[in-house]
C-alpha cells in the first residue's frame, strides 16, 4: 500500500470517527433554518447547559430567568446559595439577546415574531431589585418593548415581570417603562390593559391535578374549568401559561387542544419536536 493510498484511508477513518463524536446538539444547529416556536416557553432556562442558547436552538419565543439582587448585581439562579457573580442577567440574557437582534436586523429570529418574551422571575425584595431592574433595562432599551401612557413600541425583546414584582398599578404608571407585568388569575377582571399586564401565569395543580397520563383522561369537571380559565383570559386579551404543568406529549395536547398560549416545559427538545409534528394544532 503507498502513502497515498494510506493517507485517503486515515483521511476516511478521521471523518467517521467525527460523526460519532457530534455533540449531542448538532441535530439542532445544522437544521437550516430554525423554526421559532410561538407556543414555547422554557421554564427555568438557565439550568439548561447554555443558558438562552439552548432555547432558541430549539426555537422558543418565550424564555425564564430568576434573578437574585445580590450585592448590587442581578444574578441569575433559582435559589440564592446557587448564585454566582458571573452569572448575571446581563450576561446570560440581555447582551446574547441584543447581539442576535443586531445581527438579525431587530429580531431574534430573521423570519420570527416582532418580539420574544424573557420572563423574569423576581426571587428577592420587590423595590430594591426593580429599582436595580429598571436602570438595567434602560440602558437595552433599543432592542426591549417600550411601554408608555401614550402606546406601546414593540422591539425585539418584552420583558415581564413575575414572582416579587412591584404593585400593577405602580408599574403601569411608569411612562415609559421597559417591563410588563405577570398577572395571576385573581387579577381577571381588574380591568388591567393588556400593556400593563402582558400575560397571565397559574399553577396548574389550581385548576387540575391531571398528570398528563396518556392513559387516564382528565376528568370532565377539570377539562371544563381549564376551558373556562382560558375563556376568561382570552376575553379579556390576556395570553395564558400554567406552570408546574406535566412534562408529556400527552399534557402538551391537552394544553394545544384548550388553546392555552404557552407550553411551559423544561424538556426543550421533546416539545420542539412535538409542536413541528403536525399533530397539535388546538
Amino acid at each position: 500500500m503507498n502513502l497515498r493510498v494510506l493517507c485517503l484511508l486515515l483521511l476516511g477513518m478521521t471523518y467517521a470517527g467525527g460523526a460519532v463524536a457530534a455533540s449531542p446538539d448538532d441535530s439542532v444547529r445544522k437544521d437550516a433554518t430554525v423554526v421559532p416556536l410561538v407556543n414555547a416557553h422554557a421554564h427555568n432556562d438557565y439550568e439548561h447547559a447554555r443558558p438562552l442558547l439552548d432555547a432558541l436552538d430549539n426555537g422558543f419565543c418565550s424564555v425564564e430567568a430568576d434573578i437574585h439582587l445580590v450585592d448590587g448585581k442581578l444574578l441569575v439562579a433559582h435559589d440564592r446559595k446557587d448564585a454566582r457573580p458571573d452569572r448575571t442577567l446581563q450576561s446570560l440574557y440581555l447582551e446574547p439577546l441584543r447581539a442576535t437582534a443586531r445581527k438579525n436586523r431587530g429580531r431574534i429570529y430573521p423570519d420570527g415574531p416582532v418580539s420574544i418574551t424573557l420572563l423574569i422571575d423576581v426571587k428577592t425584595d420587590a423595590a430594591p431589585t426593580y429599582s436595580a431592574l429598571r436602570q438595567v433595562l434602560a440602558t437595552y432599551k433599543d432592542i426591549l418593548t417600550e411601554f408608555r401612557a401614550d402606546g406601546t413600541t414593540p422591539r425585539a425583546v418584552t420583558a415581564i415581570l413575575s414572582g416579587s414584582r412591584p404593585a400593577v398599578a405602580e408599574l403601569s404608571a411608569e411612562s415609559p417603562r421597559y417591563a410588563a407585568y405577570d398577572g395571576r388569575l385573581t387579577d381577571l377582571g381588574g380591568g388591567i390593559p393588556p400593556s400593563g399586564m402582558a400575560r397571565v401565569s397559574k399553577k396548574r395543580s389550581s385548576v387540575s391535578t391531571w398528570r398528563g397520563d396518556k392513559n387516564v383522561a382528565i376528568s370532565v369537571d377539570e377539562r371544563k374549568r381549564v376551558a373556562d380559565t382560558v375563556a376568561k383570559a382570552h376575553q379579556q386579551g390576556y395570553r395564558l401559561r400554567f406552570w408546574a404543568t406535566p412534562d408529556t406529549p400527552a399534557a402538551w395536547q391537552l394544553l394545544r387542544e384548550l388553546g392555552i398560549d404557552l407550553i411551559n416545559t423544561d424538556d426543550l427538545a421533546g416539545l420542539r419536536q412535538f409542536l413541528r409534528s403536525g399533530k397539535n394544532k388546538p
